[in-house]
């Protein structure tokens, strides 16, 4: 059985593409009493439109492999309710956007076959019980920790019976970095400025701080070790993926319109925390950070 952890828009994404008789989600810890099952409509692109219909477990005594598709801020407290109920040899294959969660986790439990992936599957919900597969991307997924490396071939290939395109991926950490520089680049811009991706593009507020921004990314990229990108490459990188996703809203924007607390933490604050552990200054990141902070419930 395939636990999912985190019901939103990506782990119901997971869950409907996933044998229907080998998944069930896992309840958060702080969350209300649930029905026995979770039902909600999804659109996909390929088969239209159908119901699924998933148990939430109480107990996780049957997993092979827990999905995490929580928020990178739930992500420690949710596990920590969980793991200890889940035997030891089972991966973990994390999903959060941004970085620094991942980390956590793999610091918090380095015996276990800790993994992360980075998507580029693109899911939204436009309503609480329905949830559209909205653009076809690819998954990479390696491993954090050491007992995670003979267990990774074997989780792309249960992941890949979803029929989406999975990889795997040994050195994982540069695969998330080109999220990272993606979301820090084109979140933060929409929840400021409240519009969908391709409008940052020709506003003055993100023409005004893209180039330091990327500066910023490149430089701190660099002292990592993470290649040596040019801050011309990263801004290029982050103005392609805005036009090829023009009308979509971010999740962070999703986040700010509907009063929830973002993962900002983990994507520009995460760069200042590591400008102010490498003494690389970063007040394009900080401004960003700032002003999210600011639009958002703590």
């Amino acid at each position: 059985m395939i636990g999912i952890l985190g019901a939103g828009s990506l782990g119901r994404l997971w869950a409907a593409l996933l044998p229907q008789h080998q998944v069930a989600f896992l309840p958060r810890p702080d969350a209300d009493p649930a029905p026995a099952t979770l039902s909600y409509t999804f659109e996909s692109i390929q088969d239209g439109q159908h119901t699924i219909s998933l148990p939430w477990l109480q107990s996780p005594d049957d997993l092979s492999l827990l999905l995490v598709t929580t928020k990178a801020g739930d992500t420690l407290d949710a596990l920590q309710h969980w793991l200890p109920q889940l035997r030891e040899s089972v991966p973990v294959v994390l999903f959060q956007n941004g970085l620094g969660s991942q980390q956590r986790v793999a610091d918090a439990w380095p015996a276990r076959p800790i993994l992360a992936a980075s998507t580029t599957e693109g899911a939204n919900r436009p309503e609480p019980n329905r949830v559209v597969h909205a653009g076809i991307g690819e998954t990479w997924v390696g491993p954090l920790t050491p007992s995670a490396r003979p267990k990774l071939a074997g989780v792309v290939a249960q992941l890949a019976t979803t029929g989406l395109v999975v990889h795997a991926e040994d050195q994982i950490l540069p695969r998330l970095w080109q999220k990272l520089v993606v979301n820090a680049g084109i979140n933060p811009f929409t929840a400021i400025l409240d519009c969908p991706n391709g409008d940052i593009l020709a506003n003055d507020f993100f023409l005004s701080h893209i180039d330091s921004l990327c500066n910023e990314i490149a430089e701190l990229m660099a002292a990592e070790g993470i290649g040596i990108p040019t801050p011309g490459e990263l801004r290029q990188r982050i103005e392609a993926v805005a036009r090829n996703t023009a009308r979509n809203t971010s999740s962070m924007r999703g986040d700010i319109l509907n009063r929830r607390r973002t993962e900002i933490d983990f994507i520009n604050g995460y760069l200042v925390q590591l400008g102010s552990r490498l003494d690389i200054p970063t007040p394009v990141n900080q401004l960003l950070t700032d002003k999210v902070k600011q639009l958002s419930p703590h």
